[in-house]
């Protein structure tokens, strides 16, 4: 099983819509580990590893998001493995 972890940014209405809540479960039903957060300047950050065809799923359900969402565009790009991260959570920063 390969391993991947990738480092995303969502653009569009994706702040209020429950995106995270919904990113979160996602995440959780496709068994991948790291977070999800909203940033000031109205994106959503999202961090995510586990089996690599598991990470391309989520990566494909962010193009589409909650069903309130309109997202314009996903920036990501793969990133090392986080040996830390153990589960997936929801950030308030």
């Amino acid at each position: 099983m390969k391993e991947k972890s990738i480092h995303a940014i969502v653009h569009g209405r994706v702040q209020g819509v429950w995106f995270r809540d919904h990113t979160l479960g996602e995440a959780r039903r496709l068994g991948l580990k790291g977070w999800v957060r909203n940033c000031i300047d109205g994106t959503v950050e999202v961090v995510a590893q586990g089996e690599a065809q598991q990470v391309d799923a989520l990566v494909a359900w962010l193009h589409e998001g909650s069903p309130l969402a309109e997202v314009e565009r996903v920036e990501w790009r793969e990133e090392p493995i986080e040996e830390h991260l153990t589960l997936f959570t929801v950030l308030y920063s």
